[in-house]
């Protein structure tokens, strides 16, 4: 959501939605109370893909609560920031609204969501202990919950299993030296074939491999580390794989389309997502194909991304609201979201059943999701995000070095913190 989430999770949440329900004037049906039929009415704020679904969810949850009718409003993560804005100015907006990961210090710190701590012993479902510790620091603002972790994500290494074998390797790679070996040697395949395809516009890879060479991206006082050698060695290490020929710098290539057939892109880091794209749309690979966990540096943290749910502090149907959150944290409704969606749990409790813990692909998740850390938490994340991007681009298409591109990315950062 998306983060990362995102714009971090942005391959899961980003896509048309045909039939969306948009926000006609600023604010015009947001409000809550009751219906001609004496029902409590939420209003519940869903963005991308996921609001496509939600109404069958709502409709198990009212089910339940025949008392409560929930309304649900799809609205595109592209125009959902500012519509949160004008519904936080105006003090009038949703009952429940979904949130991207890195939108939670901003809105946080507008006073615009409910603290959950005081409802966990009412509402057990929203005890940050039933979720992994990562995705738990994603719902905090200073000392309060103000959200609770609906769905998560993480990214993990795909690989092309038969090509693989073919050239050498037995296994996944397991450590940064071995993933470069890999690539270069499926590169070496011929013309037009490539050792794996690194995501150029994904937000978080440069901040996870730096953190896996044992790199501090903000130090305790705020301060960015991003010119520390360690930042730049993990950037210089990227780097490689364009320099080398392992990596395409513009493909142009769908990457299912890259990974089937031959293998043009045999290696990718991707999300959960993908698992399912693989399988509709290249069954000719079943047997060919397997995620692993990252290879390692100094260890092997991955991104973690998703989206929270939060109540909207000004919300007059505060009860129904949090009984629609509790509804929703259930691990038996996230596993039934997981099979509408093919969004991971967040849950602990749900990674227990049978459907996940006996799928070697999404086992490959759970394992890693051990291992995932969130990008910082705090407002102004997103533009350092985009300036990395930026940066990283002058590096791989050469028009300079890692350590020069660090030192004025670092001091851009800095510029950011500081506004």
């Amino acid at each position: 959501m998306k983060n990362w989430l995102p714009k971090l999770n942005k391959k899961l949440i980003v896509g048309s939605l045909t039939g969306t329900l948009l926000l006609t004037g600023a604010l015009t049906g947001c409000s809550s109370g009751s219906s001609s039929s004496g029902k409590t009415v939420i209003n519940v704020w869903g963005m991308g893909e996921e609001a496509k679904s939600l109404p069958k969810i709502a409709e198990a949850f009212e089910k339940e609560n025949p008392k409560i009718d929930v309304k649900v409003q799809a609205i595109p993560w592209e125009t959902a920031h500012d519509k949160l804005l004008t519904a936080v100015a105006a003090k009038k907006g949703p009952d429940v609204v979904q949130m991207g990961t890195t939108w939670i210090p901003e809105f946080g710190s507008a006073n615009a969501l409910l603290d959950l701590k005081p409802y966990v012993k009412k509402y057990p479902e929203l005890d940050p202990a039933n979720y992994y510790v990562g995705s738990v620091e994603t719902t905090k603002y200073k000392d309060e919950t103000v959200g609770v972790p609906w769905y998560i994500d993480t990214r993990v290494l795909f690989y092309r299993t038969d090509l693989l074998k073919k050239a050498g390797f037995n296994e996944a790679p397991k450590t940064w030296e071995e993933l470069s070996a890999a690539a270069k040697k499926l590169a070496e395949r011929g013309d037009n074939k490539y050792g794996i395809s690194l995501d150029t516009k994904e937000q978080s890879l440069g901040f996870m491999f730096a953190r896996q060479n044992g790199a501090e991206l903000l130090d305790s006082q705020g301060k960015p580390h991003f010119n520390d050698p360690k930042f730049v060695e993990a950037v210089d290490y990227l780097n490689s794989f364009f320099k080398n020929g392992s990596a395409p710098k513009d493909s142009g290539l769908d990457i299912v389309q890259g990974f089937r057939g031959d293998g043009i892109l045999p290696m990718f880091i991707s999300g959960p997502w993908m698992v399912k794209l693989i399988n509709d749309q290249a069954p000719d690979l079943k047997g060919k194909w397997a995620t692993a966990v990252l290879p390692k540096k100094e260890n092997n943290l991955s991104s973690l991304g998703g989206s929270n749910l939060s109540v909207f502090k000004y919300t007059k149907q505060k009860d129904a609201s949090l009984k629609f959150l509790s509804f929703m944290s259930k691990p038996e409704t996230q596993l039934k979201w997981m099979k509408m969606t093919n969004s991971l749990p967040a849950a602990k409790k749900a990674w227990e059943d049978k459907s996940l813990m006996e799928d070697k692909f999404y086992t490959t998740f759970g394992e890693q999701m051990r291992d995932s850390k969130p990008m910082p938490v705090i407002k102004q994340w997103e533009p350092i995000a985009q300036a990395y991007l930026s940066s990283f681009e002058k590096i791989y298409r050469g028009k300079t070095t890692a350590k020069k591109e660090m030192d004025a990315f670092n001091k851009k950062s800095e510029e950011i913190l500081n506004k």
